[in-house]
């Protein structure tokens, strides 16, 4: 069937003067319209659309047996590791009073009160964080294409600032590399303007959807807590692993083997695990919410009016099971790219040292380049991580299927994103400004005892802008997740969108006729 034969997109539904998604003059059902629920004729998902899934199943509802065992054992047995080097390193550190007294059998050392004052700061700035955070994208919501256009702008204007700043101070390399970037971002923005439309009409979309499923940011916050238990994990797993092994500490003499050896090849394990652990935790943040509640609106409608019970937690069953070792394939790609990034690094750092140029010239080439091939695999991943929480795809296929689809689709998925992350990353970074802020007006107006010389004022309103601004994109990364998701199912099946919600689907295909094709099956 030929939507643009029939006219798709032609006929005379409107959505006013001022395109805004939430008003539209055609005859839309009854509720929150940008919610886009369906007429009732065709049932959701399941009214006329049987396309097959993987492995025969329907689309949508993937089998439940598990999908690259291999790499779910190996995730698995790494992390096992990882757990039991860290339990003895801590051991001994904490018996040796690692911990700076008040921990062990010892007490010396000095202990480090969190008294209530740094409580109520960092309360008094997560609120904040939070509070500016929601109001950015209720603003966003309502100036959707202002919004983009202005931070479009303020991103050129940034990088012609720095190319000033540069030619100003004679730095004449870095004047080059930001008068190319600042040359290229203008084209860009000419070449953005055309695509602002959909982009603005997809991220009105899914913001909507999350205002109906909570869970969303729930996710998104539950996500950034266990990233930040593993960081705070890694800290004191290295420092104790350097205490336990290595040579002349006290450690040494209970017949602990000692080694500088031992000590590197830890230490190298232990990042390299973190690495790939900390991938695993932000793609199954990923696939929770792509097959969770964005991909149950687009194949079942909202909730209430076909979406099933609980999509959240069912996806994140699916993401954290059978799904669990797909994800962690893809994610030791990029976790072997990220130690190779670290040694270039290192590498780079130490001909610095030894006064060799060459080398370190050499070295920080590679690490660009090892950089950018991290980067678009990350990138790739996001898709191949939508496709097995949509259609529970091993890695495999799913990558093979992200491939079609960016051969058909990447530049329109690459200046969709762009668009998105540029208007979200410039939100987040007003949020960090104005929490810096509040960090420090709760610092002159309360005057804590700790900071009675002013020395910690620098330090409090650097956290508050860096709490700000994670805030910022905790939220912003789940708004960037639906929008992903909600164009992966335009490119597979818009026939499903055009059957449950026909005016949405109209209003689509307006700004991106390419929608009514549909990617080729192979």
């Amino acid at each position: 069937m030929s939507w643009q034969n029939n006219g798709w997109g032609k006929s005379s539904y409107n959505p006013g003067p001022t395109p805004q998604y939430a008003h539209p003059t055609g005859p839309l059902p009854q509720g929150n319209d940008p919610y886009a629920p369906g007429d009732g004729s065709t049932g959701g998902y399941a009214g006329g659309f049987e396309a097959e899934g993987y492995d025969g199943g329907r689309r949508f509802e993937p089998n439940k047996r598990i999908r690259d065992s291999f790499f779910l054992v190996l995730f698995i047995a790494q992390f096992a590791g990882f757990a039991v080097v860290s339990g003895l390193a801590i051991a001994t550190w904490v018996s040796q009073d690692g911990l700076g007294g008040g921990v062990g059998s010892g007490n010396t050392g000095t202990s480090i009160t969190l008294n209530k004052h740094t409580v109520y700061l960092l309360l008094f700035v997560s609120a904040a964080a939070l509070a500016f955070s929601t109001l950015y994208l209720v603003f966003t919501r309502t100036f959707t294409k202002m919004v983009m256009h202005v931070t479009l702008l303020l991103s050129i204007a940034l990088n012609l600032a720095v190319f000033g700043y540069y030619v100003y101070t004679g730095y004449i390399s870095g004047a080059i590399i930001f008068g190319i970037i600042a040359v290229v971002s203008v084209l860009s923005y000419f070449g953005f303007r055309s695509r602002i439309p959909l982009a603005a009409l997809l991220l009105q979309v899914v913001v909507d959807i999350s205002e109906h499923h909570k869970s969303v940011y729930v996710v998104a916050f539950v996500g950034l807590l266990i990233q930040s238990a593993l960081n705070i994990w890694l800290t004191f797993t290295t420092i104790a692993t350097y205490n336990k092994w290595t040579p002349g500490n006290p450690s040494c003499n209970t017949g602990t083997s000692c080694s500088s050896g031992t000590v590197a090849g830890l230490i190298f394990f232990e990042i390299f695990s973190y690495y790939w652990t900390s991938e695993v935790i932000n793609n199954v943040v990923l696939a929770t919410l792509a097959g969770g509640p964005y991909g149950s609106w687009y194949y079942f409608g909202p909730k209430g009016q076909g979406m099933p019970d609980k999509p959240t937690r069912k996806a994140f069953v699916r993401a954290s099971t059978s799904s669990l070792g797909s994800i962690a394939f893809g994610s030791l790609v990029v976790a072997i790219f990220d130690v190779i990034r670290l040694m270039l690094s290192a590498l780079r750092q130490a001909s610095v040292d030894n006064q060799n140029p060459i080398a370190a010239v050499f070295a920080c080439c590679a690490e660009c380049f090892f950089g950018c091939i991290q980067s678009m695999i990350q990138y790739f991943n996001r898709y191949a991580y939508i496709e097995i929480a949509l259609y529970g795809k091993p890695y495999i296929p799913a990558a093979r299927d992200t491939w079609r689809l960016f051969r058909d689709r990447g530049i329109d998925a690459l200046v969709n994103d762009s668009l998105i992350g540029i208007t979200m990353t410039w939100g987040a970074y007003i949020v960090g400004m104005i929490s810096s802020l509040f960090g420090y007006l709760y610092l002159k107006y309360t005057h804590p005892a700790y900071n009675d010389q002013g020395q910690y004022t620098a330090p409090v309103i650097l956290l508050a802008f860096l709490i700000g601004i994670q805030c910022s994109l905790t939220l912003t990364s789940a708004i960037e997740a639906g929008v992903s998701t909600i164009f992966v199912g335009l490119a597979e099946d818009p026939q499903v969108l055009a059957q449950r919600s026909p005016p949405l689907f109209e209003m689509i295909a307006q700004r991106y006729p390419r929608v009514v094709q549909g990617i080729p099956r192979v």
